[in-house]
């Protein structure tokens, strides 16, 4: 009862050892068991036999000849896009802080409510600031009335060293002709000891005018340094007031509430965050392989998880590129004047690009060779078998567009998957892909 089966299985052995080991040699035998004959054409004129016969199996013809259905496919420029996963994101961002210590007075303003620039969102209570303000005010007023004051003693102070000088002319003319006069015998020696003395006590006049002159000007030089310096406290005191108001930087929406009526806020205390949706931006990063054919300007197109569809331009585009995931930012900018588009949804994003020439093929016409690579086997000017690596663009409902190949190429379309390159094949066309 064990016979048939072994001999069954024995019977499936040889086939398959002729298929694949022995495989031109089994299809010669087959050919010897069941002559046909088939006349010898050019390639050109390959007549549709198979068809007319209505056989769909690969044939071996003469001299080792692998009969093939193939298209010819003229190339075609389409449109290529960069497909990207990305999410929305806010354009503007900022958690609004406080810079001065104290307790909040204003009522809370819950999360989700839409403010405008300059719109309040916390205030702190002043304390003392107001006092510290009228003190610095009051100081730098009593600095500023003694100005006069003091810039009228430096012309007092000159005249007095003008003065000073002019005497001590008078002084050296009167000790010069006393001098004479006593040489000539018609002066004492007294009265030059005296002119020598007016000399230098004029001189001693002078060193003590210039000295008031220096009082004068430092006096004033120190004036106007204490009037600065209570300039400088007002600023810094209605700088303090003017802190106590936090106000909304841009027009936006709240992602939080505002600091709680009472709560004490401290210096770095958060009082909101304001986020912009309008503009919103769509983010999403292209890998190094796709950067080169994305532009900043270029039309693009994202849907979002919801189903919703909005248009673009590309308006900024990453110089380096993630050190992590090394991969390139690239940015949309949308309208979004009625916020319906949230801060971090999902979106599907396709940026154009420039066109190139491929291919439309049916994907059952892809094959992969002995390395694994992807590509497709076509017929080259000698009428055998060529194996074509190519690259896959788009997936469409009428096939798959690809480049790689020549403009115009004879694809094996039946058959591509009984031989290897260098195997001389008899075609038969199907329709002309335009």
């Amino acid at each position: 009862m064990r016979i048939v089966p072994l001999i069954t299985a024995c019977l499936v052995a040889a086939v398959l050892f002729g298929l694949v080991i022995e495989r031109e040699r089994f299809f010669a035998l087959l050919s010897d068991l069941s002559p046909r004959e088939v006349a010898d054409a050019p390639s050109e004129e390959v007549a549709a036999a198979p068809e007319a016969e209505g056989s769909t199996e690969n044939e071996v013809l003469a001299d080792g000849v692998v009969r093939v259905m193939a298209k010819r496919s003229v190339a075609q420029e389409i449109g290529t896009q960069v497909r990207l996963r990305g999410e929305t994101e806010a354009a503007r961002q900022v958690s609004v802080v406080s810079e001065v210590s104290g307790k909040i007075m204003s009522p809370p303003l819950r999360k989700g409510t839409f403010v405008q620039a300059g719109d309040l969102l916390c205030s702190v209570d002043p304390g003392t600031r107001a006092s510290a303000l009228a003190e610095a005010e009051a100081r730098l007023a009593e600095a500023e009335s003694r100005r006069p004051e003091v810039e009228a003693r430096i012309p007092e102070a000159q005249a007095r060293l003008a003065e000073a000088q002019a005497r001590l002319e008078e002084a050296r003319i009167n000790a010069t002709a006393a001098e004479r006069l006593s040489q000539d015998g018609f002066a004492s020696q007294t009265r030059v000891a005296n002119t020598e003395a007016a000399v230098q006590s004029a001189q001693a006049a002078i060193t003590t005018a210039e000295a008031g002159v220096k009082a004068a000007e430092a006096g004033l030089d120190g004036l106007t340094a204490s009037i600065e310096s209570a300039r400088a406290s007002v600023t810094r005191a209605q700088t303090e007031i003017d802190r106590l108001q936090i106000t909304a930087p841009f027009a936006g929406v709240l992602e939080t509430d505002t600091a709680e009526l009472g709560s004490l806020m401290q210096p770095g205390g958060l009082c909101a965050t304001v986020i912009q949706l309008d503009p919103i931006k769509v983010v999403g990063f292209v890998p190094e392989t796709e950067v080169g054919r994305v532009e900043v300007g270029a039309m693009a197109g994202a849907r979002l998880n919801g189903g919703r569809d909005v248009m673009a331009r590309v308006t900024f585009l990453s110089r380096a590129a993630d050190p992590t995931t090394r991969t390139f930012r690239v940015e949309l900018t949308v309208p979004n004047p009625d916020f319906s588009i949230r801060d971090g949804q999902t979106a599907e994003i396709l940026i154009q690009s420039q066109g190139v020439l491929a291919h439309l093929l049916a994907s059952s016409s892809l094959t992969l060779n002995d390395d694994g690579t992807l590509g497709v086997r076509v017929i080259d000017a000698d009428s055998a078998a060529l194996f074509m690596p190519v690259e896959i663009l788009r997936d469409t409902p009428d096939g798959i567009y690809v480049k790689g190949l020549p403009d115009q190429v004879d694809v094996i379309t039946v058959g591509q998957e009984f031989v290897t390159d260098g195997v001389p094949v008899a075609r038969s066309f199907e329709e002309v892909i335009q």
